[in-house]
C-alpha cells in the first residue's frame, strides 16, 4: 500500500495471531483523512482474516499519534473540505473499531494527543510507556475533541479529571495516566509491543476485561452530583475565559452524554465541532499555531544549511531581576552558567534570586529537592572576567545605560574566545551603539528576554546588518532548548515588541487627558482580553522604566510621541508604581490594587500645564472606541515595523504581541486582528482622530497604501506588488 506522504497504516500479522496496525505519517503520525481511511481498511482486513485473532494499534518511530492533521482545519475553513467528514470518523471509530468482534489494544509511546488519544480510547485496552504524553489539547485551537473524546475520556478517568484535562489542554504522562485509569499498564519501550500483543490475547481468552470505553459508567457520579460538577466547571471557565464560547460548549457536550447517553453525546459533539471549527476563535488560534511554528524560519538564515554550534557554557553579566531570570531559564535546561556581578553584595543577591526561583518550583511540586540541588550546582558566581575565557555565549543584562554597555562589550572582546557570541538583553538601545567600541560586530546580537525571564515564553533575537547568520542559527537553537519561542527581528529603537507597543500607553494617556477615566480604560482593555490594562501595567513595571523607555521614543520618534505630564507629576510626589504602593492605583500589604481618588489631582494639573481641554465626545466613550483608540496606534506602528523590514513577516508580530505583551491569542495577534477589521476601516479612523488630536494618530504610508487598495496589512510586499 503506497500513499506517498499523505499518511497510511500497515497491517502485519504475527505467528501469535495478533495483527499489528501501525500508523505512519511523519513526523508525529497525525491523523489525516487518508490515515483514517487507511486505518478503517486495515481494521476491516484484520476482522476479515481468519489468521488474525486480536489487534494492536501503534505508531511508527516511537510516536503513537500527535492528533488530527491541523491542515485539514484550514481546508474546512476555506470550504474545500466538508466538516461533516467528522461524523463519518466518529461512526468509523465507534462502529468499526470499538464494536469490533476482535479485541484491540493501543500500544502508546511518545505522543497520544487529540485525535491520537481518541483512537487509543476506542481500543479495548491501552498500554503506555512511562514518558508517553496523553491529552486532549483541542481547546487551544478553538475547537473541542471531535472523535468522541468528550464522551470517552470522562468515562475512563472520572468526570472531574476529564473536565480538567480537556478544559486546560494539559497532557498527563504514562505513570499518571495509569493511576487515573486512562491506560491499563506502563512498560518500557522495549517491552511495549510484546506486552500489548499478549494483553490483546488475554482479553480474547477472558483473562483480561473487554472494555468499551464509551459505555463505562463506574467512574461517573450520580446525576445530581454530576450536575454540580458541571455548574462548578462553568463558573470557573467563565472567570478564566469570559470571552470564549468553545470551553462552555465543550462542557455542554460532555453533560449531554451523561444526561442523554453517550451516543447522544457523540452526535452533539460532532454538531458542535462542525460549528466551532468555522468560528473566528478557531481561525485565530489555528493561525497562532502555525505562526508560532513559523518564527524559526528566517529567509537568508535558516535556509543556508547552517548547523547550530554546541553551546557548553554561558556567562551572564548582571544578577538583577532580568539576569537572574535568564540564569534560571538556562540552568533549568542544564546549561552551566557563570553569573558576574560588580561586588559580593550584588552577587549574593543575584544567586539568591536564582535560588528563590528554583525553590518556588520545589514548593509547587514541579521539582524534587534532589533536582533543585543538582540544578543550582550549575550556577557559579564570579566578580571578574577570568572564567569567561571558555564560555560560548555571554548575555549582558545590566541597566539601560549606553556608556556602561559599551564598556562591557569592549571588555568582553578582550576576555572571551573569538567564537563566543556576545549578546545584550537590552530592550530598547540600538545594538550598533552598544558595540561601537568593538571590532566584533559579526558576533554581537540581541537576546531580549521578557520579565520574568524564566517564565515569559518569548525570546526576541535582534540582528544587526553585521550579525553573522551562524550566530542567529545558534541562538534559535538555544531558544528552543530553553523552551522559548524565538522571533528574529531587525535592529532599531525598541526592536519589534517595545517598538510597536510604544504608542499603547501613550494613547491611553492621551485619552485620559482628554476626559476618559483611567480605570474605565483599564477595564475595557482587560475585557478585550489583555491580562491587565496599560495603567496597571505601568504600575507593575515601575514609572522609572516607563519614563526611560518613553525618553528613547521621544528622542527617536519625536513627531509621533504624545508627551503627557501625568507620570512625571506623580514621580515628583514619590509615586513610582507598585514598588512604592502608589501609582495609578494604590496597593495594600498583599499588593492588591484599588483605584485612588487622588489621581484626578495629577490629571487636572497635567491638563492645566499642557493646555489640554476635556473633549465632551470622549467623556463617556464606548468600550469599542476605547479599544480602537488604544490599539490602532499599535497597529499603525506595527505597519512601520513591517515596512522597515524590522520584522520578517506579519505573523512574527502576531506571536510577539501575544507572547511579549499578552495580546489575546484567541484574536490571532495584532496584525491578524487588524486584518479582521480591514485596513480601510483602521486608516479612516486614524485619519479622523489625527484631525482632532494631532500627529500621534496619523496613519503611516504603509497603512495608507494598503487601505487605498483595500489590501490586508499582513500580505507580504511581493504579493501586494503583484496585485497592484
Amino acid at each position: 500500500m503506497s500513499r506517498g506522504t499523505l499518511g497510511l497504516t500497515v497491517l502485519e500479522v504475527g505467528a501469535d495471531g495478533v495483527g499489528v496496525i501501525t500508523i505512519i505519517h511523519p513526523p508525529v503520525n497525525s491523523l489525516s483523512f487518508d490515515v483514517f481511511n487507511s486505518l478503517k481498511e486495515s481494521f476491516e482486513e484484520a476482522l476479515r482474516r481468519d489468521d488474525v485473532k486480536a489487534i494492536v494499534v501503534t505508531g511508527a518511530n516511537g510516536r503513537f499519534s500527535g492528533g488530527f492533521d491541523i491542515s485539514v482545519f484550514g481546508k474546512i475553513q476555506g470550504g474545500t473540505v466538508r466538516p461533516k467528514r467528522g461524523y463519518v470518523a466518529i461512526e468509523m471509530l465507534t462502529d468499526t473499531l470499538e464494536a469490533a468482534r476482535k479485541p484491540s489494544v493501543a500500544a502508546i509511546d511518545g505522543l497520544a494527543l487529540g485525535g491520537g488519544l481518541e483512537v487509543a480510547m476506542v481500543c479495548h485496552a491501552r498500554i503506555s510507556t512511562p514518558n508517553a504524553q496523553l491529552g486532549q489539547p483541542e481547546l487551544q485551537l478553538g475547537v473541542i475533541p471531535g472523535f468522541g473524546g468528550t464522551q470517552r475520556l470522562p468515562r475512563l478517568v472520572g468526570l472531574t479529571k476529564g473536565l480538567e484535562m480537556i478544559l486546560t489542554s494539559k497532557p498527563v504522562k504514562g505513570e499518571e495516566a495509569c493511576s487515573l485509569g486512562l491506560v491499563d499498564a506502563v512498560v518500557s519501550s522495549n517491552e511495549l509491543l510484546n506486552t500489548a500483543r499478549q494483553w490483546a490475547l488475554d482479553i480474547l481468552e477472558g483473562r483480561r476485561p473487554w472494555v468499551a470505553s464509551l459505555y463505562k459508567t463506574d467512574k461517573i457520579e450520580p446525576l445530581g452530583e454530576a450536575r454540580e460538577i458541571f455548574n462548578f466547571a462553568r463558573s470557573q471557565t467563565k472567570k478564566r475565559a469570559p470571552d470564549l464560547e468553545h470551553p462552555l460548549v465543550c462542557i455542554d457536550v460532555i453533560e449531554e452524554g451523561i444526561v442523554s447517553g453517550p451516543r447522544a453525546g457523540l452526535w452533539k459533539e460532532a454538531e458542535a465541532f462542525e460549528h466551532l471549527v468555522l468560528s473566528d476563535t478557531a481561525k485565530s488560534l489555528i493561525h497562532v499555531f502555525y505562526a508560532q511554528r513559523g518564527t524559526s524560519k528566517v529567509p537568508g538564515v535558516t535556509d543556508r544549511g547552517l548547523v547550530p554550534r554546541r553551546v557548553k557554557k554561558v556567562a551572564i553579566l548582571g544578577g538583577g531581576l532580568m539576569g537572574s531570570g535568564i540564569a534560571t531559564a538556562l540552568v533549568l535546561s542544564n546549561y552551566p552558567v557563570i553569573l558576574k556581578e560588580v561586588n559580593e553584595k550584588f552577587l549574593d543577591a543575584g544567586v539568591n534570586r536564582v535560588k528563590a526561583n528554583l525553590q518556588s518550583r520545589v514548593r509547587k511540586g514541579q521539582m524534587t529537592q534532589e533536582k533543585f540541588e543538582k540544578t543550582l550546582s550549575l550556577l557559579k558566581g564570579v566578580l571578574d572576567y577570568e572564567s569567561f575565557r571558555d564560555v560560548d555565549l555571554v548575555i549582558e543584562a545590566v541597566i539601560e545605560n549606553v556608556s556602561l554597555k559599551q564598556q562591557i562589550f569592549a571588555d568582553l572582546e578582550k576576555y572571551c574566545a573569538p567564537h563566543c557570541i556576545l549578546a545584550s538583553n537590552t530592550s530598547t538601545i540600538d545594538l550598533n551603539l552598544i558595540g561601537e567600541r568593538t571590532r566584533s560586530q559579526d558576533r554581537i546580537v540581541g537576546a531580549h528576554f521578557f520579565s520574568p525571564a524564566h517564565v515569559m515564553p518569548l525570546l526576541e533575537i535582534v540582528r544587526t546588518k553585521q550579525t553573522s547568520p551562524q550566530v542567529i542559527v545558534d541562538l534559535l537553537d538555544i531558544g528552543k532548548k530553553i523552551k522559548k519561542t524565538p522571533v528574529v527581528v531587525g535592529n532599531c529603537t525598541g526592536f519589534a515588541v517595545n517598538r510597536m507597543f510604544f504608542p499603547y500607553t501613550q494613547a491611553a494617556l492621551l485619552l485620559v487627558e482628554h476626559g476618559v477615566d483611567v480605570y474605565q480604560i483599564d477595564r475595557a482593555v482587560v475585557k478585550f482580553g489583555m491580562p491587565m490594562g496599560p495603567f496597571r501595567l505601568c504600575d507593575l513595571v515601575g514609572f522609572g522604566v516607563a519614563a526611560a523607555t518613553g525618553m528613547q521614543f521621544i528622542e527617536n520618534f519625536p513627531e509621533r510621541t504624545y508627551k503627557s505630564l501625568i507620570i512625571p507629576l506623580m514621580q515628583e510626589d514619590k509615586r513610582a508604581g507598585e514598588t512604592t504602593r502608589k501609582g495609578f492605583y494604590v496597593y495594600d500589604d498583599k499588593r492588591k490594587a484599588r483605584p485612588d481618588p487622588e489621581l484626578k489631582n495629577y490629571i487636572e494639573k497635567a491638563r492645566s500645564i499642557s493646555g489640554v481641554n476635556i473633549d465632551p465626545k470622549l467623556v463617556k466613550l464606548p468600550m469599542k472606541d476605547i479599544i480602537e483608540m488604544v490599539f490602532f496606534p499599535v497597529v499603525n506602528e506595527a505597519c512601520r515595523v513591517l515596512d522597515e523590514g524590522i520584522a520578517v513577516k506579519a505573523a512574527d508580530l502576531d506571536i510577539s504581541a501575544i507572547m511579549g505583551m499578552g495580546f489575546p491569542p484567541y484574536r490571532g495577534g495584532i496584525m491578524f486582528w487588524a486584518d479582521s477589521l480591514g485596513s480601510k476601516y483602521i486608516y479612516s479612523r486614524l485619519e479622523e482622530w489625527s484631525k482632532s488630536y494631532g500627529e500621534f494618530f496619523k496613519p503611516c504610508s504603509y497603512l495608507a497604501a494598503r487601505a487605498a487598495k483595500d489590501i490586508p496589512l499582513s500580505v507580504p510586499m511581493e504579493l501586494v506588488k503583484s496585485r497592484l
